[in-house]
């Protein structure tokens, strides 16, 4: 809806079109939303989202590890189990899956942000969500780059939540939302505040 070309990428090229003609659907006319195999899309796109269950995250990497050299990659992956009291974080070997993939894929970039979007009221707002994104990484450009990207979904830049071990923090605390979500049946957001924006990532 903001303009950008997006290339969605599954295992499957069938899950894949279809996805890509909902998003298509829902964005209107002129929105540039195409569809491939994850390796082709990792392989085509310079800035790639991995949003993808932690499940199997480790086996995903690996896989398309050569087609991710060399992009900024962002880590949008929450570790989370579930039980009868409700959501929570998971340990993870390396830190984070964010740290996990930086680890997979050493001559990549890595940033973690767009962790506590919810997809639901992304679909229902079909614009501008006012959130703040948090974004987290060890690169002070790419993570600029990535604060430039918020804007297009947010309407308003990421902020910069420190290096990317602090991933480690940023990932679990989905499952607060998760938990305050059923608790009070909404879809919370986080918003921080008394934040001046950087003006290089307007």
């Amino acid at each position: 809806a903001a303009g950008r070309h997006v290339v969605i990428g599954s295992r499957s090229i069938e899950r894949a079109e279809e996805a890509a003609a909902e998003v298509r659907r829902r964005a209107g006319d002129g929105a540039r939303v195409s569809a491939a195999d994850n390796a082709s899309a990792a392989a085509d796109c310079p800035i790639v989202l991995l949003a993808v269950p932690y499940k199997g995250h480790r086996e995903l990497v690996s896989e398309l590890a050569p087609f991710f050299a060399g992009k900024l990659l962002v880590s949008c992956v929450n570790p989370l189990g579930f039980d009868k009291a409700g959501a929570y974080g998971l340990d993870v070997e390396e830190g984070s899956a964010a740290e996990q993939l930086r680890d997979l894929v050493p001559d990549a970039t890595v940033v973690a942000a767009f962790h506590h979007l919810s997809a639901v009221t992304l679909w229902e707002h079909e614009g501008l969500v006012q959130e703040d994104v948090l974004v987290c990484g060890d690169d002070r450009t790419a993570k600029d780059e990535v604060a430039r990207l918020a804007v297009a979904i947010t309407g308003r830049p990421g902020i910069d939540g420190g290096v990317l071990r602090v991933a480690r923090q940023l990932e679990p605390l989905t499952a607060v939302l998760i938990n305050v979500n059923k608790r009070y049946k909404t879809h919370s957001g986080l918003a921080v505040n008394g934040v001046v924006h950087d003006p290089r990532a307007a």
